[in-house]
């Protein structure tokens, strides 16, 4: 077994209720070494809307170029994936091999290949398997039905080296009617702010039109996955879809506020399970910035911190050292008022309007490793910018596992 291929350690064992209108597969057919599920599929029984945001890096695998041409729109019917290899920087054969991917897909449901999107993650810069991958899609769409199983099983073939099945749920009362949300992710390391090494679906059966379905995804984006970071790293294949199958009028108002409040919750907690499945990863940084001037320069310093290796490092050991955490708020592109920055790790303030307080550090150090989740809430002023972020914290497991990640 290789790095990149993981056994499941779920810690979702059962499904919420699941929206109308979908089928789902995963099967292995070969491209990991492991034997373990590798081809995704989820099929709309009839066109839906589809919407999604994706890697903000220069250098995006075929897939991504494919899936951008295609959304929003208002006629998706499958979102096929496959996990193990990434398919990108692969040239023109790679996009070839995205393509039949859809064509063959659509073959199978008797609809035009654009209907289709397309998802690949894994090792980077090496071709497909197409004969595997082809018997994979064909597996996949004999074993497709609209059962809790067959969700957690398209889940957990989009995994790499995800040691846990990220998978979500919620259920959002719009006047009356009830919708659902079922929503699927992978992603453990190459995580850094504007996404990460992730793939995401999101299904919903409320009814949404083109336009807002693109804003809903957006602003959840931004809340969620743009503001998680393990390592820096931005991927070359990372794809977030919504896949929504309500028919009817589009949900306004109050409901759409409701609707959207669920997306965001739902990503939200995707996003938090990559930090905390992050590669070697102990504990979740919960990094709240209040006080600043507004929300962008909260978010700015937020990220600063979370990618300080030294914040990293002091909570690994459980250190609650406020100088490397207040000195990173310092070095922010952001404005800060030093007298009225103050601090607290854990609940316990150790840093206020300026000046460090008495505290226990043994005691502190103890809760902090004890934790899984170490709370950092940092005020940096008196403004209204408000933002939270999430981060992990750094091990030599990360070194060690990345070091012999292709080999």
């Amino acid at each position: 077994m290789t790095l990149t291929d993981q056994p499941a350690r779920s810690k979702t064992e059962s499904c919420g209720p699941l929206p109308r209108g979908f089928r789902y597969a995963g099967v292995a057919c070969g491209i990991k070494k492991s034997g373990m599920p590798d081809v995704s599929l989820v099929v709309a029984d009839r066109p839906v809307m589809g919407a999604g945001v994706y890697t903000q890096n220069q250098i995006v695998a075929a897939p991504v170029v494919l899936c951008r041409s295609r959304t929003p729109s208002t006629e998706i019917r499958a979102v096929v994936a496959n996990s193990g290899n990434a398919n990108a920087c692969t040239g023109e054969s790679g996009m070839r091999d995205a393509e039949e991917m859809c064509r063959r897909v659509a073959s199978k449901l008797e609809c035009e290949p654009d209907q289709v999107l397309v998802m690949s993650t894994g090792v980077i810069g090496r071709p497909l398997p197409m004969d595997r991958v082809r018997k994979g899609i064909d597996d996949a769409h004999e074993r497709l039905v609209d059962g809790p199983q067959a969700f957690l099983e398209s889940a957990d073939a989009i995994r790499t080296t995800d040691q846990d099945r990220k998978t979500a749920f919620r259920t959002v009362d719009c006047g009356g009617e009830k919708y659902s949300i079922a929503a699927m992710a992978k992603g453990a390391g190459m995580i850094a702010p504007n996404m990460a090494t992730m793939l995401a679906v999101i299904l919903s059966d409320a009814p949404i039109c083109e336009s807002v379905a693109q804003s809903v995804l957006s602003a959840a984006a931004r809340k969620s996955f743009n503001r998680v970071s393990v390592d820096g790293h931005t991927s070359t294949n990372d794809t977030l879809l919504l896949l929504a199958s309500g028919s009817g009028e589009s949900i306004a108002g109050d409901d759409l506020v409701r609707f959207q409040r669920g997306i965001d919750e739902a990503c939200i907690e995707l996003a938090k399970m990559m930090v905390a499945d992050g590669e070697g990863a102990t504990h979740v940084m919960a990094i709240r910035v209040s006080g600043a001037k507004d929300e962008n320069e909260a978010e700015e310093i937020a990220k600063t911190v979370a990618a300080s290796l030294l914040v990293k490092t002091a909570v690994t050991g459980g250190d609650p050292n406020w100088g490397r955490i207040v000195s990173a708020a310092g070095y922010a592109k952001a404005t800060i008022k030093p007298q009225q920055v103050c601090l607290r790790i854990c609940g316990t303030t150790i840093y206020e309007n300026g000046t460090p307080l008495p505290f226990d550090e043994a005691a502190l150090s103890q809760e902090m490793k004890r934790a899984e989740e170490v709370s950092i809430d940092l005020r940096v002023g008196d403004g209204v910018g408000q933002a939270d972020y999430w981060s992990s914290d750094l091990t030599t497991d990360y070194v060690r596992f990345n070091s012999e990640y292709t080999t």
